[in-house]
C-alpha cells in the first residue's frame, strides 16, 4: 500500500473544498475518517476517498467530512463516525471503500444506520 504524502492530502483537500459545504451552520451531517496511523495501515485513505467520490457523484454539497487521529481502536480500523442533526454520532468499524459507500448511502442519506456495521452510539449530538 503506497504511503499517504502531503501531495495525496492536499488533492483530497481539493476535492472535498468543490463539494463539500465547510460551514457547519449549513451542514446536516458530518462524516469523520479516523486516519490515524493504525487506521491508514488499514486503509482509512481508501475509505476517505471512496466516500469523498460517492459525495461528488451524488452531488451533495451540505455533508463536511474531515478527519481525526486515532480513536483507540486500533483492531476496528479503518473506523468513521456519522453525526446527523440531533442524532447521537454512530461510530463504525471494520470499514471498506464499498462499506463506506454503503453507510454515506444509508445513513447519512436515508437516516438508517448500517447496524451490520456499527459498533455504537453515542450521547452527543450535532446541532
Amino acid at each position: 500500500m503506497p504511503r499517504l504524502t502531503i501531495d495525496d492530502l492536499k488533492k483530497l483537500r481539493e476535492q472535498a473544498a468543490g463539494t463539500i459545504t465547510l460551514r457547519s451552520g449549513a451542514a446536516r451531517a458530518r462524516v469523520t475518517i479516523h486516519m490515524g496511523t493504525c487506521g491508514i495501515a488499514a486503509g482509512a485513505r481508501e475509505v476517505m476517498a471512496a466516500l469523498l467520490k460517492e459525495i461528488e457523484a451524488q452531488g451533495v454539497t451540505d455533508v463536511i467530512v474531515t478527519t481525526s487521529g486515532c480513536a483507540g481502536l486500533c483492531s476496528r480500523e479503518p473506523m468513521a463516525t456519522v453525526e446527523l442533526r440531533s442524532q447521537a454520532p454512530v461510530k463504525y468499524v471494520n470499514l471498506t471503500p464499498d462499506g463506506m459507500v454503503r453507510v454515506f448511502r444509508a445513513h447519512v442519506l436515508g437516516g438508517e444506520v448500517v447496524t451490520e456495521s456499527a459498533l455504537a452510539a453515542g450521547c452527543e449530538t450535532t446541532g
